[in-house]
């Protein structure tokens, strides 16, 4: 296997795949066929049995998923073939993790039990996994009405078109998807064609992102896609990687409810999905921006505001990450007031039962499965538009990293976890991630201004009326009028706020006193 090339986004173009026919394997593979009673699946293990992948570098494993009565597999079958039994829980995902640890091959095929491959769809797979191993191999399908057809007719069939109806097959809808983005190298997100039925990866990346969540009953395919795509994977579709789907999708068969079952799975865990996330005030499983703070030595009082204004933005689809020496606290007798950790300590217990703030150690390599993740100094607090418009901006292109520049010289950042997962699998011991990022993403530096906007200017004010006569003033005769301003006074003219100043959009008292800090740590030296 090469050197693992740096590919640009989803765009797997420096790779050269061999013909097929033309070259010689290496890397074993393990076909996971979960099946529940299986009533095609004789076909399909007829289909494998002919593959032109080498047999003793393959071996299928047909998971029983509590069918009733146990599947007993047919006379025409792959030579390195076990019947494996779920021994506890349920459904597809629960199936396919149960036969991903029983394989023993370097690359882990997915094939429903309802599919037939034809000849060379498991060779044409994996001869991409020979290349480099960060790849999500993707199989072709199209929908066919089951013929009478026995297991033997498969197994002799030189292609499909052979033995089924090719011409009046219905193509599944990731083909046109496919077509319209160069075969996915121009795809924004990849991720949403890997849709389950056949499709390839190593095994270490299956395990690397925990396999498929046995808890999604429905899109569970596309759930584990998007956890790949977070990995950084790239996905590569594959034309010669043919077969055909027995039966109709059920979404054609009830299209409404197969709709509305899929929903709330990808809409908790699937951020990038905002059409599904329009519900006012909800929290969800996972969240579409992890905001990291340092709390370092810094103050509470600080602290509280970064975590304020960070909950209080535009966008609501976040959570909070504090990083801090918080293992070092300690729960037994001590003195409360002069704690040498009172401040931390304090912090803890302010922020720990609140579900939208977590407390670490150390940061995560990646926010996965969260898509994005900001980083910046704790003591400059987030305007209430800073991550929309971050968003927005790396969005447009896809950038990998977005950086802006603050005035005092330090820096706040957007980071796209699908590019620091993929750099942390290209990088090399002591690389800096962002020169990889900016090969593969990309990395933009900005200024200020359009993420920390300075608020908009107020109104001149209105000619002052007539003075009152002293006699008639509030608090005329030594009475307590305070420090406020008395009728007839000219308002104080505030100074206008320079371009790009890192300032909050609102006037409080309580923000006053916030914006003397900003512009104190923000004033260049």
């Amino acid at each position: 296997m090469n050197a693992r090339p740096a590919m640009t986004q989803n765009d797997f173009s420096p790779l050269q795949p061999p013909e097929l026919g033309t070259w010689s394997p290496a890397l074993s593979v393990s076909v996971v066929v979960p099946a529940h009673g299986g009533p095609h699946l004789e076909l399909t293990l007829a289909a494998l049995a002919a593959q032109t992948y080498p047999d003793h570098l393959m071996e299928v494993l047909v998971v029983d998923d509590g069918s009733e009565p146990p599947i007993r597999l047919p006379e025409i079958r792959p030579v390195n073939t076990r019947l494996v039994r779920v021994e506890t829980g349920w459904g597809i995902s629960n199936a396919v993790n149960t036969g991903a640890r029983a394989a023993d091959g370097e690359i882990i095929q997915r094939l429903d039990s309802d599919m037939v491959a034809c000849r060379e769809h498991i060779e044409a797979l994996a001869r991409w996994h020979h290349l480099t191993d960060y790849l999500v191999t993707i199989g072709m399908k199209k929908f066919v009405e089951v013929p009478p057809l026995t297991a033997a007719e498969v197994y002799r069939a030189r292609d499909l078109g052979e033995v089924f109806a090719l011409d009046k097959a219905v193509a599944s809808s990731t083909e046109a998807t496919i077509a319209k983005t160069d075969g996915l190298r121009r795809s924004r997100n990849p991720y949403h064609v890997c849709t389950g039925p056949t499709f390839a990866l190593p095994r270490d990346v299956f395990h690397a992102v925990g396999g498929l969540d046995p808890t999604v009953v429905r899109g569970e395919d596309t759930e584990f896609a998007y956890r790949l795509a977070m990995h950084g994977v790239v996905f590569i579709p594959d034309l010669e990687a043919q077969a055909v789907h027995l039966g109709l999708p059920a979404q054609h068969r009830d299209r409404e409810r197969a709709v509305r079952a899929v929903e709330p799975y990808l809409a908790h865990r699937i951020p990038l999905r905002r059409d599904l996330r329009k519900d006012a005030g909800r929290r969800w499983l996972v969240p579409y921006v992890e905001i990291v703070l340092d709390v370092g030595d810094t103050s509470e009082t600080v602290v509280r505001r970064a975590v304020a204004a960070a909950l209080d933005g535009a966008l609501q689809d976040v959570v909070v990450t504090l990083v801090g020496p918080w293992a070092r606290l300690h729960d037994g007798r001590r003195s409360v007031l002069s704690d040498p950790r009172f401040e931390l300590r304090l912090m803890r217990d302010l922020f720990a039962h609140d579900e939208r703030i977590r407390l670490i150690d150390e940061a995560a390599p990646t926010p996965a499965p969260a898509p994005f993740r900001y980083r910046g100094p704790v003591d400059v607090p987030l305007h209430r538009s800073t991550l929309e418009r971050m968003v927005e901006t790396v969005q447009k292109d896809l950038t990998g990293v977005l950086v802006v520049d603050l005035p005092d010289g330090r820096t706040a950042r957007l980071e796209r976890t699908s590019a620091l997962g993929r750099a942390l699998l290209l990088a090399a011991p002591g690389d800096d991630l962002d020169d990889v990022i900016a090969v593969t993403h990309g990395v933009r530096h900005v200024p200020p201004d359009r993420y920390w906007p300075a608020p908009p200017a107020k109104p001149a004010p209105a000619a002052p009326a007539p003075a009152a006569p002293a006699s008639a003033r509030p608090g005329a005769g030594g009475g307590s009028g305070g420090g406020a301003a008395e009728p007839g006074e000219p308002a104080v003219k505030q100074p206008a706020q320079p371009v790009g100043a890192v300032v909050p959009a609102s006037r409080t008292p309580a923000e006053r006193t916030l914006l003397g800090r900003l512009k104190s740590a923000l004033r260049p030296d």
